[in-house]
């Protein structure tokens, strides 16, 4: 579903902290969001999901405005997995994945065939399959952010919306999330902090830097010497990947550049 962000102004405390922010993600596309912290990747990805309104602007699904829909129509369309956690949860792993159907259900109707498939789909995707009974208040961090993205895949939705997914995972879960990310083709707005994951995976990037879209492209074209630099204030050295032939970003950790 392609999902357009126009002339999007989003105030927190009295301060705009996304100015004018306009960014395309077409269907299918994986778009990524990059910036230093407090560039306002966060809150961009709050206002698509609804989590946020915003002064000015709209957030567009295939044409319709996000905030015009009703929330389980729009549960239908977006799922996201954001930064934010909540506490511990007194319930089982498939009881959190099976959270995801809601949208499909109508009050007091219970799972239906189609939702136990979804779920244990989603289970079998993050690599939880046969852990369906495990007490989520019992998990590491990062069997529990599997959970959550579980939990999004569930939800069977057109348009994918992930904060930092790979926080709190170990090398090989990072490897396996962003493969299955890539394997699924479904339109995916997410934000990384590590640039070389972002390169290897998303179709386009967005950078933000205090609250304003300052560089959008691909990954070849945006992640330059020069800009990052400029709105990372590291040096680094652009080159080609052995293996897969994306950018690869080697960062000078001994000449920083200072601000």
């Amino acid at each position: 579903m392609r999902t357009a962000i126009e002339g999007l102004t989003v105030t927190l405390a009295g301060r705009d902290v996304l100015h004018g922010v306009e960014l395309v993600a077409a269907e299918g596309e994986i778009a990524g969001l990059v910036g230093p912290n407090g560039s306002g990747k966060s809150t961009l990805l709050r206002t698509v999901y609804r989590h946020l309104a915003p002064r000015a602007g709209r957030v567009l699904l295939a044409g319709r405005d996000v905030r015009a829909m009703a929330p389980a129509e729009a549960a239908r369309h977006v799922a996201a997995l954001p930064q934010e956690r909540g506490g511990d949860f007194e319930f089982t792993v498939r009881e959190i994945v099976a959270m995801g159907r809601s949208p499909y259900q109508r009050a007091f109707a219970g799972e239906g065939a189609a939702d136990r498939r979804a779920v244990a789909q989603a289970l079998d995707q993050v690599g939880l399959a046969g852990q369906e009974q495990r007490g989520f208040d019992a998990l590491s961090g990062g069997e529990r952010q599997r959970v959550l993205l579980a939990r999004a895949l569930a939800q069977q939705p057109e348009v994918l919306v992930l904060d930092e997914p790979t926080n709190h995972l170990d090398v090989r879960y990072q490897v396996e999330l962003l493969a299955l990310l890539r394997a699924q083709r479904r339109t995916t707005l997410i934000s990384l902090h590590d640039l070389n994951a972002a390169a290897s995976l998303c179709d386009r990037l967005h950078v933000l830097h205090e609250g304003v879209l300052v560089a959008s492209g691909t990954p070849r074209e945006v992640l330059t010497p020069e800009l990052l630099e400029e709105v990372f204030g590291v040096r680094a050295a652009v080159l080609e990947h052995p293996l897969t032939g994306d950018p690869l970003i080697a960062f000078d950790h001994r000449s920083p550049v200072r601000g």
